[in-house]
């Protein structure tokens, strides 16, 4: 393990902000992993309570189970289901809103993310740059002939492109397998909506319309 980190410190300052980079990575990663998992999104408990409406009373008792949970899911759900009076275009209004909001939930902390994976490997390419930038200043005042020196030199020079390269591609696979889940909920989230606001529109005629995507 020291010698490892013995290594790294070879690669200079570019290696304190691939470090930064890559404990930031990893927090994000850990997060949302737990914090996209379906069940934790998509509350079993909900889904059940709207596939069961079937009278005003079973629209009441899903709405009583939604304020009981937190989340994307119940909180777009609640807008429907706590806006019943509204008409068809105002309700379609309030649902739009509240699901763009829901969908920054989602989909917090890719961005920063995918800045970490596009960011390190061209902070590794910069270190490889300054290094050899070193070496060629060896060069120029002991000549070309102490092969040992040189070589040390450009060995320290891409390790930077190396750690850039190990932090910067998990990082591309994360955001992209995160991303791919955080769609597949909303697209989830707006099946279940639909079924909602078409439930809706059956028992209350005046309070429906048309079924709403988020």
């Amino acid at each position: 393990m020291m010698e490892i980190f013995a290594e790294l410190q070879k690669g200079g300052i570019v290696m304190v902000p691939l470090l930064m980079g890559s404990i930031l990575a990893l927090a994000i990663v850990i997060e949302r992993a737990f914090g996209l998992r379906t069940r934790k999104v998509i509350a079993p408990e909900i889904v059940a309570s709207i596939g069961s409406i079937g009278s005003l009373e079973d629209v009441r008792v899903a709405q009583r189970i939604c304020e009981a949970n937190t989340g994307p899911f119940a909180n777009i759900l609640l807008a429907a289901l706590r806006n019943q009076d509204l008409t068809r275009d105002e309700m379609k209004e309030v649902i739009l809103d509240q699901g763009r909001q829901e969908v920054r939930v989602l989909q917090r902390g890719l961005v920063m993310l995918e800045t970490v994976a596009a960011a390190s490997p061209l902070l590794g390419l910069m270190g490889t740059v300054i290094g050899m930038i070193k070496v060629f200043n060896v060069i120029s005042v002991q000549g070309v002939g102490q092969a040992s020196v040189l070589s040390g030199g450009i060995s320290e020079a891409l390790i930077t492109t190396v750690t850039g390269l190990a932090i910067g591609i998990p990082a591309l696979v994360a955001f992209n397998y995160f991303t791919d889940k955080a769609e597949n909920l909303v697209m989830d989230i707006e099946k279940y909506s639909g079924t909602l606001l078409h439930k809706i529109r059956i028992l209350l005629p005046a309070a429906g319309g048309d079924d709403i995507a988020v």
